[in-house]
């Protein structure tokens, strides 16, 4: 939280890093995050640079780790994260890890093929001998002698033989059998039949067990088919036929006893077949559970390794090559820590000469480094998404910490609503470490999660200016006693049985005393929520509130302005910018809030009908001009107004000549030279206040000296002038850019208010026990709308209309955001969380 309010000071350094304790330097480094490496070789190409072999060794073997978690998942196990943070590897670790991880692959593969193989047999060992089972059933039963075959044709027409060729059935009949898949046993009888001239008899029946299907891996029940013929050309036929339809074909022995002794002897194969698979499969179970331990710490380890080398590429070595040079962005106060990273890796490494740390002098801008917390950072996020701050830049977080949930809370007033969000929120605050919540896939619900804290103060703040307007889902709720006595009107009234029912409104009169006994405690009266000119009474209200909260709300992000000019030493600005921009907006505007409290203070409801109107004295003050029949707030109205709008005319130029002529006369002021003091450079060849890799022509052209730049008159008035545009026009549609609160706020009070009549109101007409069976889809839909259309449509345009307001109209009047942030080297993700 320290430097939640302004970014840390960073600063460019350099390390010195001996070549036998380099990597344990930055391993060092990298587990503590502290620094942001620039690279001192741009124009050298990845594959030229001195640890190109290193990286490609990491990258081989993640290679292999991918091998080995592709086999992990393909077993039906998800590798694990790891347990702890394994440090990165020395060089005699990262030889065993791969060592062990391509051994572990090699056999992965090896067990692997082996028991595809060993499958595949078996599989064929089993199809073979359902085969000759159900072969069995076909030749085991012989058609009478004389009868001629009835193949299964497709064709009506079936061939008959004539008895004349009797002779010809006493030739020998040969078989083919296999298994077909089912989807090719139709076209592979047509073709069969087609073929053959229909002189076969094929039997096809399926497989009383489903196998797995090599090809495609999914388990199907396969076609036995059983094909009798004569005539060797025949059976070459069939055998190509079969070939061509990738079935697999057995041999059929012709006797019965052949047929047995086959079954017998496939029992045995298949029975030791398994128990070889089996040993196979816990072998490979036992494989697996060593890639399952070891991969998770592994891959650490070599993204680790990785990101070392890919770091100590970016350094470059001095002319005795023995020593790496290091450019980094470093926070001032981690100077300490990162001298101990280097002293506690150059003792890891067993070096006698100590590696250490120096600061250079720069006139680049340096990153923008906000530290953040689990509560914070959604804030800084809303912020970041606008423009990384500038260096030591004022930060708006933290005060939108504040008024982004109170400016969301003015638009989404209601308790019950409130309640609800801030239900939610809380629930995701108590749960936020478990990992179910942590770790979804869901886009939309990391959002929500990530800025809970954010959704938690929205909604507590939304209950808070609920009981403020006094609405709870669009009712009003009587928490103190009302202000106002109807019966007190009634006694000091003449209000007949008659007038009573002539008249269904009755207004109560506050200047009969007791009407109105004062102001409620706290927030609107309830006794609005009845009157038939409430929504006037809001919309003044509601109205007045949203241009006041506007003007404080700028003139804060004004004032804001101020430490920027002090901390960066331009106080002229504080003259020539800040006090100009704050005539112009309170000679306006404030005192048009000025002009709305003295209108509540000094009228009241006995006078209230002759109160002028603020908005006609509003314009009359930029016409210079008065009006007759509305009467003046104050004695001497007139005068007052000429001054303020001269004031505020004055100060334009001010602010838009003010910093380019003082620029200009600074600029041809004579000015004494400055001593830098003695600055010895710290490599040879190098001038001080210049980085490693500054070139000859930034060095020539005095980059590094922010005396030596030429201002350029023309560029300067030219920024001011759109400063100024900018502002003074921004201060008029700005002003009118706030009366969104007004108008959400009221549309969001109708639409619980629709919702409620048209919805939740008929599930009360009926005060018996029909009516609470009816109430409970009533109250269903009722709960449903209001999430859906309240909750989550209402919800989000109120976030968008109070981000809106926080970047245009509040972050423009003091935050430039042109700055990029510190990514500092680490391997733990959240260094600064």
């Amino acid at each position: 939280m320290g430097s939640l309010f302004r970014s840390e000071e960073v600063c460019l350094a350099q390390l010195f890093l001996q070549s036998a304790s380099a990597y344990s330097c930055i391993s060092e480094l990298g587990e503590r995050g502290l620094l942001e490496f620039r690279d001192l070789n741009p124009k050298v190409s990845p594959f030229q640079r001195r640890f190109v072999g290193e990286v490609r060794r990491c990258e081989e073997m993640e290679k292999t780790f991918t091998f080995l978690q592709q086999e992990l998942r393909g077993a039906g196990r998800v590798p694990g994260p790891c347990p702890d943070s394994p440090r990165a590897p020395v060089a005699r670790e990262a030889l065993r890890v791969q060592e062990q991880s391509e051994q572990l692959a090699q056999e992965l593969r090896e067990v692997t093929r082996n028991r595809a193989s060993l499958r595949g047999r078996l599989r064929d060992l089993r199809q073979y001998l359902h085969v000759l089972r159900e072969g069995q059933r076909f030749t085991s039963l012989p058609a009478p002698l004389g009868s001629p075959p009835r193949p299964r044709a497709l064709s009506e027409r079936e061939p008959i033989l004539d008895p004349s060729l009797h002779q010809h059935l006493e030739r020998k009949i040969n078989f083919v059998s296999g298994v077909i898949h089912p989807w090719r046993v139709t076209a592979f009888e047509r073709l069969l039949w087609r073929a053959c001239r229909g002189y076969l008899v094929a039997s096809f029946v399926e497989m009383p067990e489903p196998m797995e299907d090599p090809a495609s891996g999914e388990s199907i029940t396969w076609v036995i088919f059983l094909i009798s013929y004569w005539g060797e050309q025949i059976g070459q036929k069939i055998r190509k036929i079969s070939d061509c339809f990738h079935c697999h074909v057995y041999p059929y022995p012709e006797s019965e006893a052949s047929r047995a002794d086959t079954i017998t002897g496939l029992h045995s194969q298949i029975q030791d077949l398994s128990v070889v698979l089996e040993e196979t499969e816990q072998y490979l179970a036992q494989v697996l559970d060593k890639v399952a331990l070891a991969l998770p710490t592994w891959r650490v380890q070599v993204q680790k390794m990785k990101a070392i080398y890919l770091v100590l590429n970016q350094c470059s070595f001095d002319v005795t090559e023995k020593c790496l040079i290091a450019e980094v962005w470093c926070p001032v106060r981690d100077l300490t820590q990162v001298q101990d990273a280097l002293r506690q890796g150059s003792y890891q490494s067993g070096s006698s000469v100590e590696c250490f740390v120096q600061r250079i002098p720069t006139s680049e801008s340096p990153p923008t480094l906000i530290r953040t917390n689990k509560f914070t950072a959604g804030f800084q996020s809303i912020v970041d998404a606008y423009g990384v701050a500038s260096y030591q830049e004022v930060n708006p977080a933290p005060y939108a910490i504040i008024t982004f949930p109170f400016i969301f809370a003015i638009m989404f007033g209601d308790v019950g609503h409130g309640l609800l969000m801030f239900l939610f929120a809380l629930w995701m605050v108590l749960y936020e470490d478990s990992p179910r919540l942590r770790q979804g896939t869901n886009e939309i619900w990391l959002m929500f999660f990530e800025g809970r804290y954010l959704i938690l103060l929205m909604g507590a703040f939304s209950i808070y200016t609920g009981f403020i307007y006094n609405e709870c889902f669009s009712k009003a709720t009587a928490i103190f006693p009302s202000a106002w006595s109807v019966a007190t009107m009634a006694n000091h009234s003449s209000w007949s049985s008659a007038y009573l029912a002539t008249h269904p409104s009755l207004t109560l009169d506050p200047n009969v005393t007791g009407v109105f006994r004062g102001p409620y405690p706290f927030g609107i009266d309830p006794i609005w929520s009845l009157a038939t000119n409430h929504l006037n009474f809001l919309n003044s209200f509601k109205m007045k509130m949203s241009v006041v909260l506007g003007i404080v709300h700028m003139g804060f992000g004004v004032l804001l302005g101020v430490f920027n000019h002090v901390h960066f030493q331009q106080r002229h600005r504080l003259v020539l910018e800040f006090l100009p921009e704050m005539i112009f907006l309170l000679a306006l505007f404030g005192y048009l809030v000025f002009l709305i409290f003295y209108k509540w203070i000094k009228f009241s409801a006995a006078d209230s009908r002759v109160a002028p109107s603020i908005l006609i004295h509003f314009i009359d003050m930029f016409l210079f001009t008065s009006n007759a029949e509305n009467l003046p707030l104050y004695p001497g109205q007139v005068p007052v107004q000429t001054v303020l709008v001269v004031l505020a005319l004055a100060s334009v130029p001010v602010l838009l000549l003010g910093t380019p002529l003082y620029q200009w006369c600074r600029q041809r002021a004579p000015r004494m030279p400055v001593s830098m003091g003695e600055q010895e450079p710290l490599l040879e060849g190098q001038e001080a206040g210049n980085s490693v890799n500054a070139t000859k022509e930034d060095v020539e052209s005095g980059a590094h000296s922010p005396d030596a730049k030429h201002l350029d008159f023309a560029e300067i008035f030219m920024h001011q002038a759109i400063h100024t545009i900018e502002y003074c026009l921004g201060c008029v549609s700005n002003t009118a850019s706030y009366l969104r609160l007004w108008a959400l706020s009221l549309a969001h009070a109708q639409l619980s208010e629709v919702l409620w009549t048209m919805v939740m109101r008929n599930g009360f007409v009926r005060l018996s026990y029909v009516g609470g069976v009816v109430l409970v889809p009533v109250f269903a839909a009722f709960a449903v709308l209001t999430v859906a259309i309240l909750l989550v449509m209402e919800g989000l345009s109120a976030f968008l209309h109070a981000l809106r307001l926080h970047w245009v109209e509040f972050q423009n009047k003091f935050y430039v955001g042109a700055g990029y942030k510190l990514c500092p080297f680490a391997f733990a993700p959240d260094t600064w969380e």
